[in-house]
């Protein structure tokens, strides 16, 4: 059966790029984790947090408000703006996926995604961390959370559950082992519960090529 794993990588060296969070931080340790994975540059999430709620002060809205969350869009334009400012050969654009694409866009090794969450009272889509049986997501209030896809394995089940679904979380420090998502969860709490369409908004980070990232130095620089 098909496994897929980001840069087919471990389950355990992936895991060990899970960061705990503190406060309304998921996107940024998930941002945090996409960097390390990508290129190397390992940017503290609790700095990178007070540096955005500092730019949001200076009229950079990176985020809803200091302190808040951070919506799809906010997510790609602070990769870029971090790409920018740390001379970093990244680029990040807000998509529209299907779950069926999901598989093959793991198998790149230049890329990550950056997959959000949100859901209505009782509705929160579960998530287990390993093969444990319990669900970490337990909640009866509205939310939301941002996760970085880190694996695809059809035969994953976490107690009786088939979850094929890997991510790299911001609730445990380290490995050895991912959360994980049945498919009927991702499939309902990808999305932004609160439009009338199934949007499922993803965030693509790419590794630019040296011809790539020039290009986008030209394209990008200011005037």
């Amino acid at each position: 059966m098909l496994n897929i794993t980001l840069k087919s990588l471990s389950e355990a060296e992936l895991a060990a790029l899970q960061t705990q969070q503190s406060g309304n931080n998921c996107a940024i340790h998930a941002i945090a984790a996409a960097l390390k994975l990508l290129v190397g540059t390992n940017l503290p999430p609790a700095a990178l947090s007070a540096e955005v709620d500092r730019l949001w002060r200076r009229g950079r809205f990176f985020r809803l408000f200091p302190g808040w969350s951070i919506t799809p869009g906010m997510q790609a334009r602070l990769v870029n703006f971090l790409s920018r400012s740390h001379n970093l050969p990244l680029q990040a654009q807000l998509k529209h996926l299907a779950p069926e694409a999901l598989p093959g866009l793991l198998q790149a090794h230049n890329q990550a995604l950056l997959l959000t969450f949100t859901w209505l009272p009782g509705k929160a889509p579960a998530l287990y961390h390993g093969t444990s049986a319990t669900n970490y997501n337990v909640t009866h209030k509205a939310g939301g959370h941002t996760m970085l896809l880190a694996a695809y394995n059809p035969e994953h089940r976490s107690g009786n559950l088939p979850t094929p679904w890997g991510f790299i979380n911001s609730w445990v420090e380290g490995g050895p082992e991912l959360f994980w998502m049945q498919d009927d969860d991702l499939r309902k709490g990808w999305n932004i519960v609160f439009f009338p369409l199934n949007l499922r908004l993803s965030v693509i980070i790419k590794k630019l090529s040296d011809d790539e990232n020039e290009t986008d130095k030209i394209t990008n620089r200011s005037c």
